[in-house]
């Protein structure tokens, strides 16, 4: 067993890191980087020379390329004492074109030149883009820099090496008995010193009561759908409204506020430049998140899917079981309409008559607010993702129990005296069984992905249309990273469907016996 999961996992993490590097290699190498830019409120505004920078700075933000700037050259020659500041000042400075530098820019620009196409950059001068009488046109400055493309091999490196960030202090750690934000009370905490995080282990009353920051999963930064949030913690960060609630800030200041003090990371000089931050905190752990009333997406995603799984299951099963063992009478026929219909009408079309039905007919809410109390806003986003899962277990079941009645086996055990109630039970139905089970924890893990189509049509605030809105916006963190969780999920659950079926199937062993 402990060869076959070790096994299991390598492949699987193969497995994952091919598909990452193949979804990298079309992002990077075969779309159009400049796609990038068609919801940027800046690119339209920038021309000329101004333009050209502002795309390779970005495109390095992104991750396409490495992007090294002639005064970026300067200013480090500078802090490494290679040259002085006043010649650092006066080298910086490029003229409209390379016979008007002076003799210390003249000399830094060739060097620049030289030590950039060494290490296989490509490296351009901007002259200055000027009209007829010599003014500079709008960002017609003279600019000079140096590109080159990320391979995909270290691009993959770092991002892989980069999924777990680990806050370890420079300056050390301080554990305590009595959490100050606990008013007194026994609360065990670790506080960091020097290190992102304030809190890096600390108790609450809020599941699952023990929580830490020491080690944080990264699946990658968004650039448009959630600016400068990772992807883990758009799918997991709470939202909905502020939950106000008695605080009391470090320097004893006491108001309702829906700040999240533990949560509480450093910004340098925070304090200086923020009265507000002056009167609430005592150092530059000043930046919290907040206290939200509702679910986090993958919350939403989660609730509506697991709850449909678990009643598709419970109908769809005994259902696909009736219409076998009724095969060609009326309940099978009923079963078989209704399996057609789902296989044959476009998903996006049923989802709205479900909803027209439910609104008009039944009068539940077919627009989900996360505001709302009522929990009738989840009865019809899960039956439209129950009722495509009854019909498929419907069809699989009847079609395994058929073909397992069919066999030899069956017709063996009735000559040996069985009674169709033992053959039944013992037999056939937790041989046809046995698929079943192998998509279980698959069915499970998935409902956290949500689903695309049930998500929009209900305006749910889930996870499914992370992806979709990351693809249509050309948002490349988020696409590795959720593509990253996609198959991460994919490997779990065929690892645990291959474990469940065995659970259940004697006939299958993971450990081999030498003859």
């Amino acid at each position: 067993m402990l060869k076959y999961l070790i096994k299991r996992v390598l492949y699987g993490m193969g497995a994952i890191c091919v598909v990452v590097a193949i979804v990298m290699v079309m992002i990077y190498s075969m779309l159009d980087r400049s796609q990038v830019f068609a919801g940027d409120a800046v690119y339209p505004k920038t021309a000329s020379n101004a333009r050209v920078v502002y795309c390779n700075t970005k495109w390095e933000e992104y991750g396409y390329l490495d992007y090294v700037s002639y005064q970026e050259y300067v200013q480090q020659l500078a802090r490494s004492g290679e040259i002085d500041e006043a010649t650092a000042s006066a080298a910086a400075v490029l003229g409209r074109k390379p016979e008007d530098d002076s003799a210390e820019t003249a000399e830094l620009t060739a060097r620049f030149e030289e030590e950039y196409r060494s290490k296989g950059y490509q490296v351009q001068r901007l002259n200055a883009d000027v009209n007829k009488r010599g003014k500079l046109k709008n960002g017609g400055q003279q600019a000079m820099f140096a590109v080159k493309d990320r391979p995909l091999t270290s691009r993959l490196w770092e991002y892989f090496t980069g999924l777990i960030d680990v806050d370890n202090g420079e300056r050390g750690i301080t554990f305590t008995l009595r959490d100050p934000l606990a008013e007194g009370k026994f609360s065990p905490a670790i506080m960091g010193n020097g290190t992102r995080h304030k809190y890096l282990l600390y108790f609450d009353s809020k599941f699952p009561f023990i929580h830490q920051n020491i080690a944080t999963i990264c699946l990658g930064q968004s650039y448009t759908v959630n600016t400068g949030v990772d992807v883990f913690d758009t799918m997991t960060r709470s939202q909905g409204s502020y939950v106000l609630r008695p605080t009391t800030y470090p320097t004893g200041l006491a108001e309702n506020s829906a700040d999240d003090l533990h949560s509480a990371t450093y910004q340098a000089g925070s304090r200086e430049s923020s009265q507000i931050y002056a009167d609430r905190f005592t150092d530059d752990y000043t930046v919290t998140t907040t206290v939200r009333a509702g679910l986090s997406k993958m919350g939403y995603s989660f609730s509506i899917g697991i709850i449909a799984t678990i009643l598709a299951y419970l109908l769809g099963m005994p259902i696909g079981v009736a219409m076998a063992l009724k095969k060609d009478k009326l309940l099978d026929k009923i079963g078989n309409v209704y399996i057609v219909f789902i296989i044959a009408v476009p998903s996006l079309a049923y989802i709205f008559l479900f909803k027209a039905i439910g609104g008009s007919v039944f009068h539940l809410p077919t627009t989900f607010d996360i505001e709302s109390p009522s929990k009738l806003i989840y009865i019809l986003p899960i039956i439209s993702l129950a009722l495509p899962q009854i019909a498929s277990l419907m069809k699989w079941l009847r079609r395994y129990m058929i073909d397992q009645m069919n066999s030899d086996y069956v017709k063996f055990a009735r000559s040996n005296g069985l009674t169709e109630g033992e053959i039944f039970s013992k037999h056939i139905l937790k041989n046809a069984a046995i698929p079943i089970v192998h998509g279980i924890p698959g069915t499970i893990l998935y409902a956290m992905t949500g689903a695309i189509i049930t998500e929009r049509v209900y305006v749910v605030p889930g996870a499914g249309n992370l992806l979709t809105e990351a693809i249509a916006k050309y948002d490349n963190g988020v696409i590795v990273g959720v593509t990253l969780f996609y198959a991460v999920l994919s490997v779990v659950s065929i690892i645990l469907g291959d474990l469940l079926m065995a659970a259940v199937d004697p006939r299958i062993s993971f450990t081999s016996k030498g003859r």
